[in-house]
């Protein structure tokens, strides 16, 4: 059986990577501050559910004094020169995308797949960790497509690794530190407070009112929070689970599907999710750091309206 462990091991090494080779780079004056950093990053994925939490928090702790007196800068990692970058996609052409395709392709199958496939009376994955097991066997797939389309060897992925990582600095943390807090938000009661503030607004009966509430809660909370996974737990505590899958008689997955796409729709609006919204505008050297977000600000709307429906829609069919 393939754990989901693994796929974290996986993450740990390359998080380690990136950290000793800050460590070997000696022309860095943060080498120090980022070999640190990015370490015990890894440690948490390699070792996570073997410390304990008071253990993991310490290291998290840690982290965040290594980083909180000034930011980490990027790395400077030697890459192609521009030429030979335009020749190598002038000669691949379309065949640029196939790496990038294998995520969702090989996610999409192994999430229907594996939890089918038997070995000695197992099935290869879980069917509830079959998603994020497949998504780590995609990298894996995605990541042996690129070498032998580029004709690239195996430490080139893991310089490039580390120029990515250090360009995103220390918002890669971002999306578990948010999770972490929608964890906390719905164990401090906050859904509760939702669910009053809901059924004291809203009739109980009214199932578009309710819907809606939830949808659009869904959106601000991921625009609030950064992370439609932090507001995840907050919204089906409050109105997910009481009133629409148990008084309504809802359908919970096809709320729970739902209900994250509208979250999604928040991260599209909001500066707080940095990893997906501010971080290219970085990358990308944009004049105006929140012109991705203005852009993308009425697809997101579109897109919470329509979800809403397929929510009034879908939840009570089935």
């Amino acid at each position: 059986m393939i754990r989901l462990e693994y796929v974290y091991f996986l993450g740990g090494l390359l998080f380690c990577s990136v950290g000793l080779l800050e460590f070997l780079d000696a022309a860095n004056p943060q080498r120090l501050r980022k070999t640190v950093f990015w370490v015990i990053y890894g440690i948490t994925f390699l070792f996570g559910t073997l410390l304990p939490p008071f253990v993991t928090g310490c290291l998290v702790i840690l982290m965040v004094l290594v980083t909180g007196w000034k930011d980490l800068s990027r790395s400077k990692v030697d890459t192609a020169p521009e030429l030979q970058r335009r020749q190598s996609a002038g000669r691949l052409k379309e065949k640029l995308f196939i790496p990038a395709l294998c995520i969702p392709g090989v996610t999409f199958l192994g999430t229907l797949l594996l939890p089918k496939i038997s070995m000695a009376g197992q099935p290869l994955a879980l069917a509830k960790d079959a998603t994020l097991v497949s998504l780590g066997l995609s990298v894996l797939v995605a990541l042996a497509a690129a070498l032998w389309l580029f004709r690239q060897r195996f430490p080139t992925s893991l310089h490039e690794g580390r120029r990515l990582l250090t360009a995103v600095g220390t918002v890669a943390v971002l999306p578990q530190l948010l999770a972490a807090l929608g964890a906390l938000f719905a164990d401090a009661g906050v859904g509760k407070v939702v669910s009053e503030g809901v059924t004291h607004f809203i009739p109980g009966d009214a199932r578009f009112l309710v819907i809606l509430a939830f949808t659009v809660g869904m959106a601000l909370f991921t625009m609030i929070m950064g992370n439609a996974f932090a507001a995840f737990p907050v919204m089906v505590a409050g109105i997910g689970l009481p009133l629409i899958v148990h008084k309504l008689g809802g359908d919970p997955a096809v709320m729970g599907a739902v209900g994250m796409l509208s979250g999604y729709c928040g991260t599209l609006m909001t500066p707080m999710a940095a990893n997906f919204n501010i971080v290219p505008a970085a990358l990308l050297e944009l004049p105006d750091k929140n012109g991705v977000v203005k852009v993308q600000v009425p697809t997101g709307l579109i897109l919470l309206a329509v979800n809403t429906l397929l929510m009034y829609v879908l939840v009570f069919r089935f």
